[in-house]
């Protein structure tokens, strides 16, 4: 067994032991943290690695700090909302106000649509590469049945026994990820000591296109907005708070992950079965990598589908006055999610789902900025508008990434 699968198994056991401790579950501040911190770096983590590889090549770490910047300053403005303008919304709030969040509302059922298709067509994959089918076809044909099973349930009022099924999940998922850490880490400094580490460089698109591939890929650090809806679990200052700390981890994961996957970039990443090169990428690790990445990806896509197919509902339901019930909403959430699973590929799902959580987050940072203005702070209305103009841009000018 080589070092980085022993390094493996036991950081595994080490990260299982702490995230799984009662007084660490029990906790309120680590629960407001994970649940935006397990969204952020659900969906993208093992996804980014061979997308920023096509799209920044050995700058890859570089990009995803970009990424990063630009969801902190979309989270920066979610934050100022929750402690400035939700507090309207408990007397009577102006039109304009109740005007924008309602838009808000719809902009973000839009985008689960979309990221529902997205986490189950990347379910699908990783779950098929156990019997080595890349082919895109029989990955749209699970992942339609894995969205139906979800609709269905969410129909009939049974999501919450599938979300039991998923609780441990993140948990899990968190501690493959730092075992996954702890062995590239090992890895790297015995690549460093015995002098073969090195860094290739990847012939990637350059200039204006690549700079619209990387704005088309925001949804790898999308998630944090989640903190916004928990307010009737907590209060503003703790969901303020914990969302900071899980865009700071977060950040941290990611950078980390690219730098130390980087070496491992090659020019042979595949244009079919793109979404799960991660696992081709890291076999010189060992034989433990591909069953752990296997059950990180499943762990993450479906808690996170399931998370947003039980949000997506909720939000139908109030945008449209009750007038749709929540369980109708899951059902809707799912046809939306299986058309858009056969009408676009994986890369044109991520760059959608961008696009989408991105005009959410033009809306929210209008809302800041209003806010802001109102308040006489005039540099924080400006940060946000410069928020405004770039969530304008991703959506229209973001491309899909090369696959």
């Amino acid at each position: 067994m080589t070092a980085s699968n022993i390094a493996l198994l036991i950081a595994a056991l080490g990260f299982a032991i702490l995230f799984l401790q009662p007084r660490l579950l029990r906790s309120q501040l680590w629960q407001a943290t994970v649940t935006p911190l397990a969204s952020i770096i659900g969906s993208g983590f093992l996804a980014a690695g061979p997308i920023l590889a096509h799209a920044a090549g050995r700058w890859a770490a570089l990009a995803m700090l970009g990424l990063c910047s630009i969801a902190y300053l979309f989270g920066s403005a979610i934050r100022h909302n929750i402690v400035h303008v939700e507090p309207e919304f408990a007397d009577s709030p102006g039109v304009l106000v109740a005007g924008i969040e309602r838009a808000s509302e719809i902009a973000l059922s839009l985008a689960y649509f979309v990221s529902v298709a997205y986490y189950l067509n990347l379910f699908a994959a990783f779950g098929l590469r156990l019997g080595d089918i890349i082919d895109p076809f029989w990955i749209r044909v699970v992942s339609t049945l894995v969205i139906a099973t979800v609709g269905i349930l969410g129909l009939r009022g049974g999501l919450d026994a599938l979300e039991r099924l998923t609780l441990g999940a993140v948990s899990i998922k968190l501690a493959l990820i730092g075992a996954l850490l702890t062995a590239l880490l090992v890895a790297t400094l015995i690549a460093m000591h015995t002098g073969t580490f090195d860094w290739p460089a990847l012939q990637h698109a350059r200039g204006t296109h690549e700079l619209r591939m990387l704005l088309g890929l925001v949804i790898l650090v999308q998630g944090f907005e989640t903190s916004r809806y928990l307010g009737s679990a907590y209060d503003a200052n703790t969901r303020v708070r914990t969302m900071r700390w899980a865009q700071w981890l977060s950040t941290a994961i990611y950078l980390t992950f690219m730098l130390l996957i980087t070496r491992y970039f090659s020019g042979n990443l595949p244009a079919e079965g793109g979404e799960t090169a991660i696992i081709d990428m890291l076999a010189p690790l060992g034989a433990l990598v591909m069953p752990v990445i296997v059950i990180m990806a499943l762990a993450s896509q479906l808690s996170a589908a399931v998370a947003d197919t039980s949000g997506a509902g909720g939000l139908i339901a109030e945008s449209t006055s009750k007038r749709m019930p929540v369980n109708i909403g899951h059902l809707v959430t799912a046809l939306a999610a299986i058309a858009i699973t056969w009408l676009a590929d994986i890369y044109q799902i991520i760059t959608y789902a961008s696009q989408a959580f991105v005009a959410y987050y033009a809306l929210q940072s209008l809302q800041a900025m209003l806010s802001a203005w109102k308040l006489g702070r005039k540099w924080r209305a400006a940060i946000y508008a410069v928020g405004i103009v770039i969530a304008l841009v991703v959506v229209v000018f973001a491309v899909p990434a090369e696959g």
